[in-house]
């Protein structure tokens, strides 16, 4: 399986932008799928979540309310929604796939993509 993410950019604070993750191969009811980011110098972090037959997503508390998680099944791609963007926002993200419930440890995720660049400038 392939994971490939891109939509990231260079954006002022306040801004939106959507990130896209297409999938190759097929996604089952038993996968979940997650999104997580890297800053330079900091370790890896979950953001978001979710199963991908649906159900509820979880979320990073400090982008709850601004980032939603979202699927198209037809085209096998995950998405993720980032409105009100802010400066602390700005790392590589990363869309992430394993089997089993969504978890925010990025340990548990075995499928990975390579990663696009979020800028956001205050």
């Amino acid at each position: 399986v392939q994971l490939q993410a891109s939509g990231g950019g260079l954006v002022q604070a306040g801004a939106s932008l959507r990130l896209s993750c297409a999938v190759s191969g097929r996604t089952f009811s038993s996968h979940s799928m997650g999104w997580f980011r890297q800053a330079p110098g900091k370790y890896r972090e979950f953001v978001a979540a979710m199963r991908w037959n649906g159900g509820n997503a979880i979320y990073k508390d400090s982008v709850k309310g601004r980032f939603a998680i979202s699927k198209d099944s037809a085209k096998n791609t995950l998405f993720l929604q980032m409105d009100s963007l802010k400066p602390e926002d700005t790392a590589v993200y990363y869309c992430a796939r394993r089997v089993g419930s969504p978890v925010t440890s990025a340990m548990d995720y075995r499928d990975w993509g390579q990663g696009t660049q979020v800028t956001v400038s205050s």
